[in-house]
């Protein structure tokens, strides 16, 4: 354990050294004038600036018109170059490199000894959980790739997933339904491969090998299926069905026929361990199938009942399926009860739960709000309630709002999401945007009420309300979840860099100098000539010997 006392005096020594940095350079850059001062006539630069002014008259307007044309080129490029860079990385070229390569060179010490800590509601700094900020999650709501991502490719030529994306699930994947044993089994290996293809046909001729070997394997045997089952492994003939349901499927009707055919196979034995994650992955699919198809009681049926025989597994956010599906019933009642359960201060939260619960007490004030009326009388409690339920899914996730109000058009959901980035925002919304429109002016009342949210929290980097402050890192995450053709939201707003703006305005400024040389050419040489000549004579001024 390091001494707090000794961290508090090298943290000092470092602020004390940065702080007396400046100073020395400006001892420095004092020394270096005086040196020039005292060594004006030997260096001869009286003469030397005589001569340049001589030089800079005889000099023709082209000659101006060509470096201020120059000019006027290189900072248009480079102002091209820093504005592209800003919309794709959200920062300036030159910024960054000055912060990472300048910066240490001049003693600067980034700040850092904030990032783990936050205010408390008494004002007491305390220690941040350990837990990632920008963790990315599986979208529990993700849709199926070859029944409905793919069909979206094959109509607008677009691809809604990115690699980056894609592998993550592949991850997934392997880490939930390869087997728990340390040496991998052959059928294992197979999947193994098939999941970390890139090709989706490669993938599919991968699970198509699997149930190849599995079927030549049964015809081989002549003797009851509970007699081999030891021998080989079915699970990993239920885990080819997954991979052809979700890849191969064109439809939700085909992609439930093979995750039922799956299902057969992985309810044959007593399943444990990685095994489990598989047969509740299939059943959760089979819920969502039944959701997709119309069937939404037997839906909920299907997920309150595996709820209840995985209670452990809470992990996997099965509850936001089931708040879907009962928001589509409009099982309000149902949907406060499980608000109950799972909107508490010790579970981590999700949009689902903040904005699904802003929109039961939303939807108890929304029909008869007038935004005239509250500025009259004020609001009432319920109104009260429900414009804080606003504010606080908003300080939670402040860019499911443009969504909603369809300021922002919507996307593909990606199969991971990052908590309170522009991910979530985009799988909240094109799950839940109908449930708003459903109920009766609760998007009146939330396009009154949720930019307010921002006055509660003006630096919502440094100090939240209700929540951690927002974590700065959610942009570069949700660019690599999302694909290029969407344009990610940012919060906070960034202004635009100095450099853009320096840049913009030299590139401005020597164009018109440049035109008006052209235009111009006597004029320009006469105002040359008059600048020349008065630097010229503040500079003799300034090194003439004192009489």
């Amino acid at each position: 354990v390091s001494n707090p006392q000794s961290h508090g005096f090298a943290e000092k020594l470092k602020s004390w050294l940065s702080w007396s940095w400046t100073y020395v350079c400006a001892v420095w850059f004092a020394m270096v004038l005086t040196m020039v001062y005292v060594l004006r006539s030997p260096l001869k630069l009286q003469e030397s600036v005589t001569a340049a002014s001589m030089f800079l008259n005889t000099l023709t307007p082209k000659f101006y018109v060509a470096l201020t044309g120059t000019s006027s080129l290189i900072s248009g490029l480079i102002l091209i170059f820093e504005w592209w860079y800003f919309r794709k990385y959200g920062t300036s070229f030159i910024e960054q490199v000055s912060v990472s390569h300048l910066r240490p060179l001049l003693g600067g010490v980034e700040n850092n000894s904030s990032a783990g800590l936050f205010s408390s509601a008494n004002g007491e700094v305390e220690q941040r959980p350990s837990v990632s900020e920008c963790k990315v999650w599986r979208n529990p709501l993700n849709l199926f790739r070859g029944a409905e991502y793919s069909r979206y490719t094959w109509v607008t030529g677009k691809e809604p997933l990115t690699y980056y994306d894609m592998n993550l699930s592949a991850q997934d994947h392997q880490t939930f339904f390869t087997s728990d044993t340390q040496q991998l089994k052959p059928e294992d290996s197979v999947m193994q491969k098939a999941w970390r293809e890139r090709n989706p046909q490669a993938r599919i001729r991968a699970a198509y090998q699997l149930q190849l070997f599995w079927e030549d394997f049964q015809k081989g045997l002549e003797v009851c299926l509970w007699e081999f089952l030891n021998v080989f492994d079915v699970f990993r003939c239920a885990a080819a069905y997954v991979l052809l349901a979700e890849e191969e499927a064109t439809t939700i009707i085909e992609a439930e026929r093979l995750f039922k055919q799956a299902l057969k196979f992985g309810t044959v034995t007593s399943p444990t361990g990685k095994d489990t994650n598989l047969l509740v992955y299939i059943k959760r699919r089979l819920a969502m199938c039944a959701r997709k198809l119309g069937r939404i009681k037997e839906a909920v049926k299907m997920m309150r009942d595996l709820m209840k025989e995985f209670p452990l597994l809470g992990m996997l956010n099965i509850h936001e399926n089931l708040l879907e599906a009962l928001l589509e019933l409009q099982a309000y009642a149902d949907v406060q009860a499980v608000l109950a359960k799972y909107d508490d201060i010790s579970l981590p939260k999700s949009a689902t739960i903040c904005y699904t619960s802003a929109l039961l007490k939303a939807r108890a004030v929304s029909d008869k709000f007038s935004p005239e009326a509250a500025s009259r009388r004020g609001l009432s409690t319920a109104e009260m309630n429900a414009v804080e339920a606003i504010h606080r899914a908003v300080e939670f996730n402040p860019h499911v709002p443009k969504y909603l109000l369809e300021m922002k058009s919507l996307i593909l959901p990606p199969e991971h999401i990052l908590k309170r980035g522009d991910s979530e925002a985009v799988a909240y919304a094109f799950f839940h945007l109908q449930h708003w429109k459903r109920a009766e002016g609760a998007l009146n009342l939330l396009h009154c009420t949720w930019e307010g949210t921002f006055r509660i929290i003006p630096y919502p980097l440094e100090k939240g309300h209700l929540f951690y402050p927002y974590p700065g890192c959610t942009e570069t995450a949700d660019r690599e979840l999302l694909p290029s053709f969407h344009e990610v939201s940012v919060y906070p707003k960034k202004e635009l860099p100095f450099f853009i703006l320096f840049t913009a305005g030299l590139c401005s400024f020597t164009a018109m100098l440049a035109m008006l040389t052209h235009q111009f050419p006597d004029l320009m040489g006469v105002f040359v000539k008059a600048v020349s000549l008065n630097c010229t004579g503040r500079v003799n001024l300034c090194f003439s010997p004192c009489i």
